[in-house]
């Protein structure tokens, strides 16, 4: 492995390690439950970009307010 490729292999560990791209990646999941239930009910898909715009107006704040409280006291979880 070369060192450029080393490098990279160290990178992509540290981004899928980092708290930012966890968070990122739950949220996403989210996302794609939110799409698949609203999807479910209308009786097509609804695409990405609504179900991420829906879920954002109507779920984010309290979805992130709820992970930072589990986050900061894991025993309530």
């Amino acid at each position: 492995m070369s060192n450029h490729e080393t490098e990279a292999a160290t990178g992509d560990d540290l981004l899928k390690n980092s708290t930012l791209y966890k968070e990122f990646q739950a949220e996403r999941e989210e996302i794609l439950k939110h799409k698949w239930i609203e999807s479910e009910k209308a009786g097509y898909d609804i695409g990405f970009e609504r179900a991420l715009t829906d879920w954002i107006l109507k779920h984010r704040a309290k979805w992130r307010k709820s992970r930072q409280v589990n986050h900061a006291n894991p025993s309530i979880s």
